[in-house]
């Protein structure tokens, strides 16, 4: 079975690692060049572009212990809170582990869902 992910952030490349598991056929429509979701600072995207996005400065309030997927810990060598740019690159060596990349369509944006019911 096919199943559309949205976004390949925080939530999503979980949920495609969660389909693969499970058998099932993801495609992750993400709307940028990149991964990363709200975690991938760019100094080029301006307000009210419709991309959301940390701060330049933002460091997590959260332990990197708490943060982590139960599935693969944060680096030993990460700082417990951390800045945004490392938890962008843990973001990527998630999606490196566990071969994520051929499953996310880049520069695709999802304007309408239809779903169907079936008796």
């Amino acid at each position: 079975m096919r199943v559309a992910v949205i976004g390949a952030g925080a939530s999503g490349l979980p949920a495609i690692k969660c389909c693969l598991d499970d058998g099932l056929q993801p495609v992750c429509f993400e709307r940028s060049a990149d991964i990363g979701g709200l975690w991938n600072y760019e100094n080029s995207q301006q307000e009210g572009e419709g991309y959301g996005t940390v701060m330049k400065s933002t460091v997590i309030n959260t332990s990197k212990e708490l943060m982590c997927y139960s599935d693969f810990p944060m680096p030993d060598d990460y700082p417990n809170y951390m800045h945004n740019k490392l938890v962008l690159q843990y973001l990527r060596l998630y999606a490196e582990h566990f071969m994520l990349l051929p499953y996310i369509r880049f520069d695709t944006e999802v304007c309408l869902i239809v779903t169907l019911r079936y008796l």
